[in-house]
């Protein structure tokens, strides 16, 4: 699963619309190379063991994070909440190895449109934890999304395997790791949380490696392998770089072209399809999840007007 969508504080103007298009075109692509780091992940799954294959993916984005260490120095490790930060890369690692033991059993378009519930998750968590304020609108947004979640999955209905409650599980992490991402933000740089979640996750995944490897017999799985890392590696960069250069805001729903790419890969390499009531529960979480989007970017922007009006001096000369 991709980073999650959180940006820095931003001390400076706000992002140009040339500066927000960019962002876009990185976005996208970031998340077309997620999608292809995805489908490569489940066809992994029929010959090395998922922990193997989250371990393999999380390397070459560490190998990426130890070049970066050489060419700017040991500093990049340098965290204000370094526990929190160890903590978020533990919500990666989990997150990560329960989405791909789902996806070895389950169609990858149907499981990533369970991830999608993850913006509800982080409105809950939000509320709960960071105490952040949520409208009744938002509420029955995440109502919407719960059943949308529950259209595609249908449970007792048999349709799909019982694995795909572990994506329920990823999307949770995934989630978790968003808030926390919340928490971090403004207090290390993009770069030291990258590093601390890279390590931290492949350091955790080492420990299980001895019980689980099994050595690629063939040069075909270890290219399929290589292209696993460098598309992990690279969709991190890209969506890094857009986050760093446009809106959070603005970028966010485009983590929803997921299912287009997810679908596409699956029925070129798998021959898997969703069907019509995974499209319509699908459907129904894109919509509510797009509303909670806006409702954020309204808030935000509201915010941001209160803020700019406090920071006015009264006509007297003295602050408002």
């Amino acid at each position: 699963m991709p980073t999650p969508i959180a940006a820095p504080l931003r001390h400076a103007p706000p992002p140009s619309q040339a500066d927000n298009l960019r962002g876009i075109v990185l976005m996208a692509l970031g998340f077309f190379s997620f999608a292809a780091c995805d489908v490569q992940a489940k066809y992994l799954t029929e010959t090395l063991h998922p922990v193997q294959v989250v371990w393999l993916r999380q390397f070459g984005l560490f190998l990426g994070v130890l070049v970066l260490i050489v060419l700017r120095g040991p500093q990049i490790l340098r965290s204000r909440l370094p526990w929190l930060q160890v903590t978020r890369g533990l919500t990666a690692v989990f997150s990560a190895v329960f989405f791909i033991v789902s996806i070895s059993f389950v169609p990858l378009a149907d499981a990533v449109a369970v991830t999608f519930i993850a913006p509800f998750v982080v409105t809950v968590l939000g509320a709960v934890f960071l105490r952040e304020p949520v409208g009744i609108r938002r509420w029955i947004a995440v109502a919407v999304g719960f059943v949308g979640m529950l259209i595609v999955i249908r449970p007792g209905m048999g349709v799909l395997h019982p694995a795909i409650g572990l994506t329920v599980v990823a999307a949770s992490f995934f989630a978790l790791r968003q808030v926390l991402s919340r928490s971090l933000s403004g207090a290390d740089p993009v770069i030291t949380t990258v590093a601390y979640t890279s390590i931290t996750s492949t350091a955790v995944a080492s420990l299980a490696l001895p019980f689980v490897w099994h050595t690629p017999e063939t040069l075909h799985l270890w290219l399929v392998i290589v292209g696993l890392a460098v598309t992990a590696a690279v969709g991190e960069v890209l969506v890094i770089r857009a986050l760093d250069i446009a809106q959070a805001v603005v970028l966010a729903p485009l983590h929803y072209s997921l299912i287009i790419w997810g679908t596409f890969y699956g029925y070129v390499v798998f021959s898997d399809l969703p069907d019509l009531w995974t499209l319509i529960g699908c459907t129904i979480i894109i919509a509510s999840g797009l509303y909670t989007l806006n409702r954020e970017a309204r808030a935000a922007r509201r915010t941001r007007l209160e803020a700019r009006e406090a920071a006015q001096p009264a006509p007297d000369g003295s602050q408002l």
